[in-house]
């Protein structure tokens, strides 16, 4: 029979290790080992959900995980232009490898929980939170300076335009709107067939897109 958990004992010795964890994951860089104990993480989250601790568990962790978004974006606001793309590249790729491994920590919640009483999905619920606590507030100084970056050869390496494009693609597809030419070079079928008779519109288009990015402040 497992012992009875209040909540003050989830408060006071179950939450903390928890807490200690998703911190260490957030914040380790690719490829580094992490001194925990999943067996012990993914136990701890099991029985906290066998008593009834889900809702309390899945609040503190989205408060969590907003509040190292919330300190990410701050960082990025304070990055020097020629290293604001990089960091926002290492930022996003930190974020996605950690999903990777606090998804899964949380599988039970995720089942009990997330998926049968409020009938969403924990990745997509945390990949939510970095469109809404990091993405959204960026992306209107990201995609001039990605826009500028492209058109000048060995500015920042493919790979790092390929992981952005393609992760902010992932996670709002409407962006391709932003910039359907930067888009399309790294995502298959984002852009209409061209048709001869819109060749016009398409390069008034062009012509709209650099006047408004020197209105901005960037020079072509």
């Amino acid at each position: 029979v497992m012992n009875v958990i209040t909540i003050e004992d989830y408060k006071s010795t179950y939450w903390p290790k928890l807490d200690s964890a998703i911190d260490q994951l957030l914040t380790q860089s690719p490829g580094d080992y992490i001194p925990i104990s999943y067996e012990q993480i993914y136990s701890c989250v099991y029985k906290c959900v066998c008593q009834q601790h889900s809702e309390q568990m899945y609040s503190d962790l989205i408060k969590k995980i907003t509040n190292h978004l919330e300190r990410v974006s701050k960082e990025l606001q304070a990055s020097p232009p020629h290293l604001y793309i990089e960091r926002f590249n290492i930022a996003l790729g930190q974020y996605m490898g950690a999903l990777q491994s606090i998804v899964p920590l949380f599988i039970y919640m995720n089942k009990f929980y997330i998926e049968t009483k409020l009938n969403r999905d924990l990745k997509d619920d945390l990949i939510k939170l970095f469109t809404e606590h990091v993405a959204e507030k960026h992306i209107y100084n990201l995609m001039p300076l990605l826009l500028e970056a492209q058109s000048t050869p060995f500015q920042i390496t493919p790979s790092t335009m390929a992981n952005i494009v393609k992760g902010l693609y992932t996670l709002r597809p409407e962006w391709v709107q932003m910039a359907p030419a930067l888009f399309s070079k790294f995502i298959p079928n984002v852009l209409p067939p061209a048709v001869e008779s819109e060749l016009q519109e398409y390069a008034a288009q062009d012509q709209k897109l650099q006047r408004e990015l020197i209105q901005n402040g960037f020079t072509r």
